[in-house]
């Protein structure tokens, strides 16, 4: 005995009126999303010729990522270079021909020159926002240090060599410790550090929960040195007003 069946709903009728309401797109939906690179090429298919050039140079990959390395490379070693020559020329300038004055004067360039390079890689040239800035930054670290010591290693060396070898008169030391710290500088900079940046620094690797463990660690034991020290110091205080 039928019991009224064609009062009941049929479900696959019902899933298939459905199913077309889940595919449209909500409203507003569209608006709200960013314009992703590949509509961003089709925009500049009728720009003028500077216009594509410079989204190439922007978000391109392959040799215009080794480009806008090139470019942060050269911004941070202008700047290291700067501060390095500064130092080297007037604040280190008692210690003459010592060789100390060169690695005290490198060696503080390298670290602004680092802390700039790093910043610039990360929101320009490679992009990494998508990695954790803790491994981002303790990776870059490690790859920093090895370019610290070439850099300091090779400049010193250098320019120690240069300084005992005849040359004219016209050259002085500054000269020869500014030719010394671009050469090696330059030749880092391409031979070490973009190849490790562009491979192991600013790319997700297996290393990365281990490096984000140890700088948390680090973090962890900074904070709780941090809490030792102001709790000691309002000891003292207290100790100081109850005498």
């Amino acid at each position: 005995m039928n019991s009224e069946p064609n009062n009941l709903p049929n479900s696959e009728a019902v899933k298939a009126q459905a199913a077309p309401a889940a595919h449209l797109p909500q409203q507003g939906a569209a608006e709200s999303q960013p314009a992703k690179p590949a509509d961003a090429q089709k925009d500049m298919a009728g720009s003028p010729l500077w216009k594509k050039v410079s989204y190439k140079f922007v978000h391109g990959k392959g040799i215009f990522t080794f480009l806008r390395s090139s470019v942060s490379s050269q911004i941070a070693s202008w700047t290291d270079m700067g501060v390095c020559f500064v130092f080297y020329a007037w604040v280190f300038a008692a210690l003459d021909k010592d060789p100390l004055r060169s690695f005290l004067a490198t060696a503080i360039g390298l670290v602004v020159g680092g802390v700039v390079n790093c910043c610039i890689n990360y929101k320009f040239t490679f992009r990494a926002e998508h990695c954790s800035v803790k491994a981002v930054a303790l990776k870059y670290l490690l790859i920093w240090g090895g370019s610290f010591v070439l850099n300091i290693a090779g400049t010193t060396a250098l320019n120690h060599l240069l300084l005992h070898i005849p040359l004219p008169s016209v050259i002085k030391p500054d000269g020869i410790f500014a030719f010394s710290r671009l050469s090696v500088s330059l030749i880092v900079s391409l031979a070490w550090n973009f190849l490790m940046q562009k491979n192991f620094v600013y790319v997700p690797t297996k290393f990365d929960p281990t490096a984000i463990r140890i700088v948390d660690t680090i973090l962890l034991h900074h904070k709780k040195l941090e809490e030792a020290v102001n709790k000691a110091a309002d000891k003292t205080n207290q100790t100081d007003n109850e005498q």
